[in-house]
């Protein structure tokens, strides 16, 4: 092979050298770029995952609670009072009437009507009422006692709003369930006038409303109201009594015995509750 010859393939050979040798030098330098990354990669995985750790643990809060209410369940609202106290009440009821619930460990009721009638002579008429509504604790609402001190708050106010109420008196009760407020006023009817005596009494998570009245029809005397208080008082008192005992001994003996707070109820401008306002 001529030396012209040699020189050309030698002139040839050597871009190609040079461009195998550039790639070489880009690759190599390219491999600690690639570690660098891949460096990073690895520290930051643990990070992050310490990150979504704590968050998850952050959002996973615990769950609100609320005290359980004392009581969890009512006693037969129709049971609620002694045969002694009906026959004192309302002597000539043959039974009585229980109201219509979907639920009797939360809601009942029960309503006697007595009539003695005396002819010519006139009649005395009698009409009583218990109703028993307990609250159970609630971690949106809160603790049944609670729930119920407003219910017995709204009652009161309620029934102090009675329309056509003449007279109206209301004053706290001591001695009955945590608290308790009896209220009496007169109604007037075509058939006469209604001594009606409301006694509201909340005892732990349980709200009692007593409702008595009575009257003198066909022209016999009006019944003394302050004798229809009492009674209505000693009922409601039973009745409180009656929910305690549903509940157990404990619950009897514990803490629904203290004297009421007797603390006043501000009047109302709402309708007052059918228990309220039905009275013959």
């Amino acid at each position: 092979m001529s030396e012209g010859t040699m020189q050309r393939r030698a002139q040839r050979e050597q871009p190609e050298r040079a461009k195998r040798l550039t790639r070489v030098l880009v690759c190599a330098a390219a491999v600690p770029v690639m570690l660098v990354a891949t460096g990073c990669s690895s520290d930051s995985g643990p990070d992050d995952g310490g990150d979504k750790a704590a968050s998850a643990s952050a959002s996973a809060s615990p769950s609100p609670t609320v005290q359980a209410a004392a009581y969890r369940t009512l006693p037969e609202a129709c049971r609620a009072l002694s045969k002694k106290t009906l026959e004192d009440l309302a002597p000539k009821a043959k039974s009585g009437k229980e109201g219509g619930s979907d639920d009797v460990a939360s809601r009942a009721s029960c309503s006697w009507s007595s009539l003695d009638n005396n002819g010519v002579k006139g009649s005395q008429f009698r009409w009583l009422n218990v109703s028993l509504l307990r609250f159970e604790s609630d971690t949106t609402r809160g603790p049944g006692d609670k729930l119920a001190q407003e219910y017995y708050d709204k009652q009161v106010r309620e029934v102090r709003a009675t329309p056509g109420a003449k007279g109206l008196n209301a004053q706290a009760v001591t001695g009955t369930g945590d608290e308790a407020t009896a209220v009496r006023y007169d109604l007037k009817k075509k058939e006469g006038t209604f001594k009606q005596q409301t006694v509201v009494v909340r005892v732990e998570n349980v709200v009692v409303t007593l409702d008595y009245n009575g009257a003198g029809l066909a022209g016999d005397k009006t019944p003394d109201a302050a004798a229809l208080l009492a009674d209505a008082k000693k009922a409601a008192k039973e009745a409180v009594l009656s929910v305690t005992r549903a509940n157990g001994p404990a619950a009897a003996s514990g803490s629904p015995s203290a004297p009421a707070s007797g603390r006043p109820s501000a009047p109302a401008s709402k309708a007052p509750s059918a228990s309220a306002s039905g009275k013959s």
